[in-house]
């Protein structure tokens, strides 16, 4: 005690500073009230899976509302409940959802829907029957009877819709708040109704009575810049004194540490010092915030000292001293100077450095992180998407994990690149029956071109197509000689060919091939006979001649007839009788069976199909115009390819063209859109459970996690050997077996499994009527082979079952016994079969309903967990499907996925069923970027190390900063906050720079993010987060910027202070400034289809049914870009009335939330991320010379800028500029800072004053000052 007091009275003596400790705090609210955290949570779950959010509405009916208890009581009830079905990970990341009011926006987005409706009045919540309202339940029965008259509502993305519910029902949607009595009273009658087929049931959250407050957001940065005072820029106006509160100097930080004395701990120890120790804490902070310049020479290690600061701290602390120094940098330099670089430190990360630039591409001094090999970039990526990113990260580790692949195996099978690739797929064409008109590398009409393949890398004009004697590029028409388009299609062809484009085509004609049907009676075998003929005679190219002979004698629109191949071949040929060509005993019939079944066989869809390099050209491009351009198009685009392929040596001169081009991975025998679509949907296989689907009762009780992994340890699998070997394609085949249908799928899928020791084949009965032991034989056999006999045993027996006589008999009621195949045991099968219980084909039918959401009979297949399917009747689905679908599980994903998983040393049938569970869980991932490797970068003396906790999945996370740039001062609190949700294995490098020559940072920072809610000491929330510059040195001149998302417009909205020119020694303690989210930010690029060019000076205008014009745009000359300003809710895009929509009508839209086919464009805003819409539009018919921006009278122009601006109006009233509106003179001006916006007032003054002209004041609202806007 008597130390302490000696240190205060020595220091008493030489103290002469006077006044408080000042800081300068930032909050940012919403212009929207404060949603309840309740339907935040709901919105959390509602994305982990409708169930779960169900389940909560259900149970949250028993948490005690804040009226019973305090608010850290009712918030801490709510996680209980909305926890059950959470792991701790995602239980963490709950918690951090709802500290940053992620869903907030989602909420506010159905409260806007509900506004737009509009509740009727005096009503806490109501129903909506296809656009009729009411409060009382009683009524809705006679709203439901006349529902059917009016259209189906418009249901959202994020709409709730009750599971179980009959599709052809009509839809009720309750408005309605969860948590409220009157909702669960309503609630479950309507669960009633939906249950029984009665109604579609839709929630939509709806707040009767919002409350006062506002949403306080965090997530965004706050920088207190240093500014040059190279000229004047304060406003010397005295501030009146301001109410704030100035308690936000934390006096109850239980540390508080300023130059190693604990003052949190002092003030504990000695209350009756209080006075004292604030004054010496003072003291302190004052001499530590000194800020005179550095030298030159020792700014040159600034980056390299800060490193070691943090480095000599403990693993535990380093990132909250990173956080402290790159945040408050300015005062810190100084003492950092002091800091001795050791020689390993420096020499480790320059030798980083090395890989950095090779591998990562990153210079000294920048940053970069990594969650588990992705890359976030801190630039384009905010909080918001971060969250989605470890939410789905957790998604996939915690499935790998309950499949029981933990530790450094998880994150090796994690960082396999199995994502479908986007290369479209092209069938084979080394086809005979392609008939080719041409052969670069023979034909002598080609003989003076080059023929090296080296040429591809002699340096051309841009544009320009390389002629040389290779078949680079493969042009097949697929026609149908008597369509109407077919005509236009080959004069296409006959035009590359007349002008000597490097192409090689080939025809395939695609003609009636019954033997009955003979070329004098269709016009299709006439051309294809003709064709075959003069092939014979003379060569193909000469026979294409004729066809083109042939097609000119066609009148336009008309069809090919008999008549004009006769009289062409008449005219050529006129000494050969043309019966013995076309007529019924015709030796030219060669390729016309070939042809059809080789377009039959690779599946292309319907004609014409136009090939390139066995690619097929989308619909849209067959158009003979586009089809030009498309073609020259790709042409120049593959020969970049064949450039690589050269340049790295994989092509060479003695190699066969083609043969390399149908030797890449995206060639495959046939092509079926429903197997290569990229929406793909995939069943969750993470499930571990011991259930089975022999006791029906129980099946009908679990989850559809749970009945899938039910299904999944039930199945018995037929191979092609009885061996154990592991097998990367699992196929479960879905249908009714005591149908054709269904047993042709089966009979198709054994097959093709002849072909392949890769593949298991097990199946899933989907029965067309309700089962029993009569008309379930066929299915019975089947699961009575697949449960007594041996794997090769079944499979004789079940292929003979799927033979359609065999089948046939048994239904006729011949006995099983007959179709046994030698070696069964047949006595445990007979008692297997005979056994009366049906409930594996009951639990397959619930299955087969609620989870692969099948109606009953419907056939699918299920290929390692992706559904593919309900594959309609009548549609073929063969051996070709199924080798098609195993080269593409091989080629993407199964194998790399085997040699992990064998790695682990599972046994064989336990590592097969790993595989299949991995590859569905992987390859629903939503595609992204590839996964980075670095794990060769040394870590000893350069990096701060935080290992995980063990035993528990964990995120691996690098990040590579220089301490001393903005990067470090957003990474450092992002990371602290990150290691208190998840565990992580963190390692963050050092990136310095050398030889500076200029301060690093000249601003302080702060980054607003905590990883949970917060309350105050008497358990109520506390206020919000705010940024807070605490104990700020005061003698230089500060400006205040915000750091937010780029989809975010904020505005100051209270504070009497210059935000611009924040001088603290003339402020009284707390400098408090209050912004507001004034607009979320929806943006989009529009493009004409005609010409591809963005339509400049078309408009656009953002509205809901009620008022339809809200904001509007315009379309920028600049990639079509356009922006308008909204908030959360549904809004409707449409074209501005006036010359936009008599010209332009839209064609297209993506990224949107309506149909592509819908008329109207609803875009629904309901979250804090960037949304980016692109719409495509098209003249219409009667306007396509007509200029946009040549006559401009007809449009309100003035709204773009009522959009975009904030107006004043002076001199004159608005009719009167209305009505002379050529003499209005506009003045734009931007001021920001209270000097300059004086300076604007004088200015305004003095014009008004000086001018009789009426006139019109434009400002950016967002530069002004509250005080300058009230």
């Amino acid at each position: 005690m008597g130390i302490l007091i000696a240190v205060l009275g020595i220091w008493f003596s030489s103290s002469l500073v006077k006044g408080d400790s000042k800081a300068v705090t930032t909050s940012l609210t919403t212009k929207w009230s404060s949603t309840p955290l309740l339907l935040e949570t709901s919105e959390f779950l509602s994305e982990e899976g409708q169930e779960k959010f169900w389940n909560f509405v259900e149970a949250s009916h028993n948490i005690k509302t804040t009226e019973h208890g305090s608010d850290y009581s009712s918030y801490h009830e709510m996680l209980k409940v909305a926890c059950q079905s959470l792991s701790p990970l995602q239980q963490n990341l709950l918690k951090f959802s709802l500290s940053l009011r992620s869903y907030s926006a989602t909420v506010q987005a159905f409260q806007q829907i509900a506004a737009d409706e509009p509740p009727p009045k005096g009503c806490t919540l109501f129903f909506a029957v296809h656009g009729e309202k009411t409060c009382e339940f009683d009524s809705l029965g006679s709203l439901l009877q006349a529902a059917s008259e009016r259209p189906k509502p418009f249901l959202f993305k994020g709409d709730h819709k009750y599971p179980v519910s009959n599709p052809e029902s009509p839809v009720v949607i309750l408005y309605a708040e969860i948590g409220s009595e009157e909702f669960y009273r309503y609630h479950k009658r309507l669960v009633l109704k939906a249950e029984a087929g009665e109604i579609t049931y839709v929630l939509r959250h709806y707040i009767a009575n919002p409350s006062k407050e506002k949403v306080y957001l965090s997530g965004y940065g706050v920088e207190l810049a240093i500014k040059s005072t190279e000229y004047k820029a304060k406003d010397d106006t005295q501030v009146k004194g301001t109410d704030v509160n100035a308690t936000v100097i934390d006096e109850n930080d239980p540390i508080d540490e300023v130059q190693g004395f604990l003052f949190g701990k002092l003030r504990q120890l000695y209350p009756d010092l209080t006075e004292e120790l604030k004054e010496l804490r003072k003291h302190l902070v004052e001499s530590t915030n000194e800020m005179a310049p550095l030298k030159v020479w020792q700014l040159q290690d600034l980056s390299f000292q800060t490193a070691a600061r943090i480095l000599t701290a403990p693993p535990v602390d380093a990132l909250m001293v990173m956080k402290d120094l790159s945040q408050n940098f300015p005062t810190k330099a100084r003492a950092i100077t002091k800091t001795v670089v050791s020689s390993e430190l420096r020499a480790e990360i320059e030798e980083n450095q090395k890989y950095f630039k090779g591998t990562l591409g990153l210079q000294p001094g920048d940053s970069a992180l990594f969650i588990n090999g992705l890359l976030i970039d801190l630039d384009t990526q905010d909080i918001f998407s971060l969250i989605d990113v470890l939410r789905n990260e957790a998604h996939v580790m915690e499935g790998l994990h309950s499949l029981g692949i933990e530790g450094l195996s998880l994150h090796n099978v994690l960082k396999l690149n199995i994502q479908p690739s986007d290369s479209d797929y092209a069938v084979d064409i080394r086809s005979p029956a392609i008939s080719w008109i041409n052969n670069l590398e023979v034909d002598s009409r080609y003989n003076s071109w080059p023929s090296n393949v080296q040429e591809l890398l002699r340096p051309t004009f841009p544009g320009v197509i390389r002629q040389i004697r290779k078949n680079f590029h493969n042009f097949v028409l697929i026609v149908d000689p008597t369509h109407e388009t077919t005509a236009e299609l080959l004069n296409v062809a006959e035009m590359f060919f007349s002008n000597h484009i490097p192409l090689r085509i080939g025809l395939v004609f695609v003609v009636n091939d019954s033997e009955d049907v003979d070329g004098l009676q269709d016009p299709g075998v006439a051309l294809l006979r003709a064709y075959n003929y003069v092939a014979q005679e003379m060569d193909n190219n000469y026979a294409f001649q004729t066809v083109m002979s042939i097609y000119n004698k066609v009148k336009t629109g008309d069809q090919l007839k008999v008549e004009h191949v006769v009289s062409v071949l008449e005219k050529q040929y006129p000494y050969v009788e043309v019966n013995s060509i076309l007529g019924i005993d015709s030796a030219y019939d060669q390729n016309r069976k070939a042809a059809r079944s080789y377009y039959e066989q690779t599946g292309v869809g319907p004609l014409p199909v136009v090939l390139f390099n066995g690619m097929p050209f989308q619909k849209d491009q067959l158009d003979p115009d586009d089809l030009e351009t498309v073609t020259m198009h790709k042409i120049l685009e593959t020969t970049s390819i064949f450039q690589r392929a050269v340049y790295l040596g994989e092509l060479s001169n003695d190699q066969d063209v083609v043969e390399y081009i149908m030797n890449q991975p995206n060639v495959v025998p046939r092509i079926n859109s429903r197997i290569l679509m990229s929406d793909r949907e995939y069943l969750d296989l993470t499930g571990m459970n011991n259930f089975y689907i022999d006791d029906f009762a129980r099946f009908t009780t679990l989850d559809s996690k749970d009945k899938t992994a039910a299904v999944a340890n039930s199945m018995t699998y037929l191979t092609k050997k009885d061996d154990s070997f592991v097998r990367p394609v699992t196929f479960w085949i879905v249908g009714d077996f005591d149908k054709p249908s269904g047993r042709q799928l089966l009979y198709d899928a054994i097959k093709h499994q002849k072909s392949s020791n890769n593949v298991r084949i097990s199946m899933i009965n989907n029965p067309s009527e309700d089962p029993n032991s009569q008309n379930t034989l066929v299915a019975k056999a089947i699961w009575a082979a697949l449960q007594t006999q041996t794997s090769n045993n079944a499979k004789n027996f079940i292929t003979k079952m799927a033979k359609e006589e065999i089948a046939k008999a048994v239904e006729a009621g011949a006995d099983i016994l007959e179709f046994a195949v030698g070696g069964m045991d047949i006595n445990i099968f007979k008692e297997a079969f005979e056994s009366p219980n049906v409930d594996f084909i009951l639990s397959h039918a619930i299955y087969c309903r609620d989870v692969l959401k099948l109606k009953k009979g419907q056939r699918a297949v299920i290929s390692n967990g992706r559904i593919i399917g309900p594959l309609e009747d009548g549609e073929m689905f063969n051996q070709d499907d199924f080798h098609l679908l195993e080269n593409i599980i091989l080629k993407t994903s199964g194998q790399k996925i085997k040699s992990q998983i064998q790695q682990l040393g599972f046994e064989e049938d336990l590592a097969s069923d790993l595989v299949m569970k991995v590859d569905a869980l992987l390859s629903a991932q939503p595609k992204g970027e590839a996964r980075i490797e670095y794990h060769f970068f040394e870590e000893r003396y350069s990096a701060v190390k935080l290992r995980p906790k063990e035993g528990e999945t964990y995120f691996d996370v690098v990040a590579i900063v220089d301490p001393v740039t903005r990067d470090a001062q957003r990474l450092a609190p992002l990371l602290l906050v990150l290691n208190q949700l998840i565990n992580m294995n963190l390692r963050v490098f050092m990136n310095c720079q050398s030889k500076l020559s200029d301060m690093p940072l000249k601003s302080f920072y702060r980054y607003v993010l905590e990883p949970e809610i917060s309350f105050t000491a008497d358990n109520s929330f506390a206020p919000g987060p705010i940024a807070k510059f605490l104990d700020m040195p005061q003698s230089p001149l500060f400006t205040l910027n915000l750091n937010t998302p780029e989809s975010w417009m904020v505005e100051s909205v209270r504070t009497p202070y210059d935000l611009d020119n924040i001088y603290l020694e003339e402020v009284d303690n707390v400098v408090a400034a209050e912004y507001e989210l004034e607009y979320l930010l929806l943006e989009g690029h529009c493009y004409d289809i005609t010409t591809g060019q963005p339509p400049r000076g078309l408009q656009f205008t953002l509205g809901t049914s009620a008022s339809p014009v809200i904001v509007d745009t315009i379309v920028m000359a600049n990639l079509g870009y356009f922006q308008l300003k909204a908030n959360p809710g549904a809004w409707t895009l449409r074209l501005r009335k006036g010359r936009s929509e008599d010209i332009y009508r839209i064609y297209s839209h993506d990224g949107t939330d309506s149909p592509p086919e819908a008329s109207e464009v609803i875009v629904v805003l309901n979250n804090f991320k960037s949304k980016i819409i692109k719409v495509k539009v098209q003249k219409k018919l009667d306007m396509m010379n007509e200029d946009l921006l040549s006559d401009g009278t007809s449009e309100n122009e003035s709204g773009f800028w009522e959009s975009l601006k904030w107006g004043f109006t002076g001199g004159q009233k608005n009719e009167d500029v209305k009505q002379d509106k050529d003499d209005v003179l506009n003045i734009f001006s931007v001021a920001s800072g209270h000097l300059y916006e004086r300076f604007l007032r004088i200015m305004m003054l003095s014009v008004l004053k000086h001018t009789k002209t009426p006139l019109k004041f434009w400002f950016l609202k967002n530069y002004l000052s509250p005080t300058f806007k009230d």
